[in-house]
């Protein structure tokens, strides 16, 4: 294999608190996080897991609970750390630099893989190395260099292969005649042999899980642009096999043809999508919810963070939806929001991930957080 020549990698600890010795009172620790502009359902609380965390993206976890977080508009992967398990992050580690929008982040027996634009890198041995990481091996280095749509989502499948998007390089084309990759889901084992296309007509996808009890492929996808403020609207779908397509270019939301691609064709040829989400919401990373501390109501809900429109005349989205589904039935709501405030975004939700106890993490990264979402019935003061 192949490694990457970095210059020597910088580290830093972040501490969370003023105090120079880093030292916290939990009281005052807990005053300091609390984050009254944001509204949840009865119960449900929101506070920082850690801050200055500079465009935190997508997140992993590894074996003994570090967290790490991918960058889409820097070079540096972070890891994060709660040493005393109080739901704060006590210390922040920049375990790789130097990369090419290095977004996507995944953990796998023990190492951490890192998606760039056109490469795949795995650090080996990483948590116990967080001050001093070994240089990432090179995996994979025959992904497309698109810039647009290049950043990746990534994740390992029940199946053990490494599953990799290849977003649509512009707002609406059909390139995948000339290179089936594009506006798809790949995947390959995980040391780079057996790439392969596993579905086809997504245009761009930045999040994806598996059900808890099928091992469905669930993922998010962005709708076109320039079709107006109400469509087409972003999609949850749901790919139980290889080889299915789900209609970008072709067709939109399941119910709508382009005007441009359209012609000739028909929705009902493709998957249509398992709900159709707010237009262009921008809808982002989604999890599965399988924990025990929220309500048994929330249990195989699927979580979806939308990072907001960017030129929708109304912005739309800036929050944390659910979508539950019942038989072939699905209901898409609300779960968390106020990152739009007065018209304007001080924060835009990018990823979710669940931790042991059963509570959730999301990155920001417009606010350069991540949050912790916690549970206490009403009237119990313990989460």
């Amino acid at each position: 294999m192949k490694k990457l020549i970095l210059l020597p990698i910088a580290f830093a600890v972040l501490c969370l608190n003023t105090a120079s010795s880093c030292k916290y009172n939990p009281a005052e620790k807990q005053k300091k996080q609390e984050l009254p502009d944001l509204r949840l359902p009865e119960g449900f609380s929101i506070s920082y897991f850690a801050k200055d965390v500079d465009n935190a993206r997508s997140m992993a976890m590894g074996d003994k609970g570090t967290i790490f977080v991918g960058n889409r508009d820097g070079e540096n992967v972070y890891a994060l750390v709660d040493e005393n398990n109080d739901g704060v992050s006590d210390k922040k580690y920049t375990i790789a630099s130097k990369l090419n929008t290095p977004n996507g982040v995944a953990f796998y027996k023990g190492s951490l893989y890192i998606a760039e634009v056109s490469k795949i890198w795995r650090i080996d041995n990483i948590e116990n190395n967080l001050a001093t990481p070994p240089a990432p091996v090179l995996v994979y280095d025959k992904l497309p260099t698109d810039k647009h749509h290049g950043w990746k989502y990534i994740a390992f499948g029940p199946d053990g292969k490494l599953y990799i998007p290849i977003g649509a390089p512009c707002n609406n084309c059909n390139d995948a005649e000339k290179d089936p990759r594009y506006a798809s889901i790949c995947r390959m084992n995980p040391d780079g042999t057996g790439f392969e296309v596993f579905a086809h007509g997504i245009r761009n996808t930045v999040g994806f899980a598996w059900h808890p009890q099928t091992n469905e492929l669930w993922f998010t996808e962005n709708g076109r642009d320039m079709m107006g403020d109400e469509i087409p609207g972003d999609e949850l779908n749901k790919a139980p096999q290889a080889g299915m397509h789900f209609g970008y270019p072709f067709c939109h939301q399941g119910n709508t043809l382009d005007p441009e691609y359209g012609k000739g064709k028909n929705c009902a040829d493709y998957t249509a999508p398992v709900a159709i989400l707010g237009p262009h919401v921008a809808a982002l990373g989604m999890k599965f919810y399988t924990g025990n501390m929220f309500p048994a109501t929330y249990k195989n809900t699927v979580f979806i963070a939308e990072h907001g429109s960017w030129n929708r005349s109304q912005p739309l989205g800036y929050r944390i939806t659910m979508v539950k589904t019942e038989g072939n039935k699905s209901t898409y709501s609300t779960f968390a929001e106020g990152w739009l405030k007065d018209g304007k975004a001080w924060g835009r939700p990018v990823d979710i991930l669940q931790l042991k106890d059963g509570s959730l993490l999301v990155s920001d990264d417009r606010a350069n957080a991540v949050y912790r979402i916690t549970y206490s019935k009403p009237g119990s003061s313990n989460p």
